[in-house]
Parts: C-alpha cells; structure tokens; sequence
C-alpha cells in the first residue's frame, strides 16, 4: 500500500479539519496517508522557527507541508523551488518535498476563486474591499484579480504590508487604503473579503465595526472555524448575501492532495467529508 506522511504547520490549529479532510479522501484510494499537526504555540517558537521546522520534517521522511498563518511568508526562505504562482504571491500555504527539494506552491488563490465562484456566482466584482495583506490576503487579491475584479482595496493593520501587496500584484486594480478610509469604501463598494485570523476560535471578534455593513454588499469570510462568524452573522443581518470559509478550505485542500499524491480528488466527496466534519 502507498504511505503518505503530510504535515500542517502555523499557530493555534489544534481545531484544523484538514486531517480528517485529506486522510479521508485518501482512504477512497486505498493510500495510508498519516496528516500530523505542528503548531508553533504548542512548541513555543515563532513563526520565524517554521523554515527550521519544515527542513526537519523533510529529513525525517515527510512527504508534504500545508502551511497555514502565520508561516506563509516566513517557510519561503528555506524552499528550493517556487511555483509561479507561489512567487507572485510571495507565500506559501504548500510545500512540496520531491527528492531533496522542497517546492512552494500556492493552493489558496485558486482554492478562495473557485469558491467564491462555487458560493457567489453572480456577485458583482466592480469595487472589492479586502481587510489583511498577509500569507492568505495575498493569496485572495490575486484570486480576486483573476476573477476580474476592477478594484480591490486593500486595509491591513500595517499599511506597509498592504502597500507592499498591491505593488507586487500591479496592474494598478490592487491599492492600499488606509483603516481611516474604510468606512467611505464599505459604503461605496459591491463586495467585502475578510483575510485575517480576526473570527477564528482563538481570535474571536469583529473585523471592522458591524454598522458598516450593508444590503448592497456582499460579505466573504475565509475563517471555517467557526462556520458562521460574528462578522457573517451580522452581515446576514443586515442582508448581505454571505460566503463562509468552508469552500476556500475544501478546494485548496483537493489541489494540495493532487500535489501529494498525483492522484485526482473528488471534491464533492470532499464538500461532503467537510459538512460531515463540521457537524460532528
């Protein structure tokens, strides 16, 4: 039987499902595949520790890395290889490990765009504000972008990050906005993503005052735990149409599966172990 050992590295994942996730689509092609959990608060390092962490993995016979916040950008100093993907990004969420080499790709752009198509197919992509510029922001303006967004403005509690984004991604369709701003551009925009760990169930909380939030606008939330946040849940409230986080994890995981395994994954199967999951 073909064995597979993956690991996911980041901070305060204990409550990650993409364990369960990928050995249980793996169980339908008869692989053993072990999905083990390192989480830098456990071990008490920071994220700058990942890179060390990733190479020792690699030379104790893992195959693979999911990488999650806060290590996307820090992991990409120890990777022989980037995807063109992962380079544009400037983050990685997968790594790849093929001899001695360790390849960095990126699951989340395609992974968030398929969703977002999958969940909002209609929603109107003219002006976008997106709150966090790191790994995962990153990862959901190129997404948007390729999707045909015309304008994405970008809010980061560091204004450099979120300037440094936008020049990165070019093209002039991605800006930095200041937090000063946000209010004119929520009012004046068909579309919010939410990027940070703000929501999670470590971080819990609002990303941005709720009495922003209005009917026109449509609220995207990348957290998938919890399913519904406290900004989804006041979003509906005030009748925006919602898309949870659920589609982004489920399409990035069935990408990086096929990385791993070269082997093609049911996502419907896959929709169906996730709803199964978060239920439980």
């Amino acid at each position: 039987m073909t064995s597979y050992l993956i690991g996911l590295i980041g901070s305060g994942i204990g409550p990650s499902l993409s364990p369960l996730l990928h050995e249980r689509e793996a169980g339908f092609h008869g692989l053993r595949y072990l999905y083990r959990v390192i989480d830098i608060d456990v071990l008490g390092v920071d994220a700058e520790a990942a890179g060390d962490l990733v190479r020792t993995a690699q030379r104790l016979g893992f195959d693979g890395f999911n990488v999650t916040h806060p290590c996307k950008q820090t992991v990409m100093t120890v990777v022989d290889e980037l995807s063109p993907d992962a380079a544009a990004l400037g983050a990685v969420n997968t790594i790849l490990f093929s001899g001695n080499r360790a390849i960095g790709h990126n699951t989340d752009w395609t992974g968030f765009a398929q969703a977002l198509t999958r969940g909002l197919p209609d929603a109107p992509r003219r002006r976008i504000v997106q709150l966090g510029a790191g790994g995962a922001g990153a990862a959901v303006a190129y997404a948007l972008v390729t999707l045909g967004a015309e304008q994405i403005s970008v809010v980061d509690a560091d204004p450099r990050r979120a300037k440094a984004l936008a020049e990165r991604l070019g093209g002039g369709r991605v800006r930095a906005a200041d937090l000063s701003d946000l209010p004119q551009l929520v009012r004046q925009s068909d579309g919010l993503v939410h990027a940070t760990p703000t929501g999670m169930a470590h971080s819990p909380g609002m990303p941005l005052p709720a009495d922003l939030l209005h009917p026109g606008l449509w609220v995207a939330d990348i957290v998938y735990r919890p399913m519904e946040t406290e900004l989804l849940r006041e979003a509906e409230q005030r009748g925006c149409r919602t898309l949870n986080g659920g589609g982004m994890v489920v399409f990035q995981a069935a990408h990086a599966f096929r990385l791993f395994t070269g082997l093609e994954p049911d996502v419907e199967r896959m929709f169906a172990h996730f709803t199964d999951l978060v239920t439980a």
